[in-house]
């Protein structure tokens, strides 16, 4: 599986990915903000991608470098690709290219309140990563909760 660092013409795969979890995460495909954030993302060469073979991408990570505490900004993984790895590759080369430990690597992903927490696997897709749940976050756009998972990392 390759994972590379995204381009400007990566945007629509990213939009595809955002479209195929609006209901979790609020509308991102039709919204600015979100355009402008990838864009951001990825002139800061702070975005990965896993491409498919195909049109439109596999997975897309927006990651925030900023030490002692990395931020897991955005993290999808498309429906035809989730269970095979491609989320646990984009977070591996995350950690490899940004985190320069010692510090904490976070994440907000579902409240396990959420509908989406366990048909998206999210929860236990960063608890297999080591993350453990931490405080609550403030609600998601839609109004779903959500909740800090958090990891230590290396020295």
């Amino acid at each position: 599986m390759t994972i590379r660092p995204a381009r400007a013409h990566d945007l629509p795969g990213f939009l595809g990915l955002a479209a195929q979890v609006e209901q979790w995460f609020g509308p991102m495909v039709d919204e600015p903000g979100f355009h402008d954030a990838v864009r951001e993302h990825i002139a800061a060469s702070r975005a990965l991608v896993a491409p498919a073979s195909g049109p439109g991408l596999l997975g897309g990570l927006l990651f925030g470098a900023e030490a002692p505490t990395y931020h897991v900004h955005w993290l999808v993984v498309s429906h035809r690709a989730r269970g095979t790895g491609v989320g646990r590759a984009l977070m591996e080369e995350a950690v490899r290219r940004w985190v320069r430990g010692p510090g904490e690597l976070e994440v907000i992903t579902f409240g396990p309140d959420h509908p989406g927490a366990e048909v998206s696997g999210a929860r236990v897709f960063y608890e297999r990563l080591g993350f453990t749940p931490a405080e609550p976050a403030a609600p998601g756009p839609e109004g779903g909760s959500r909740q800090v998972f958090r990891r230590t990392v290396g020295s």
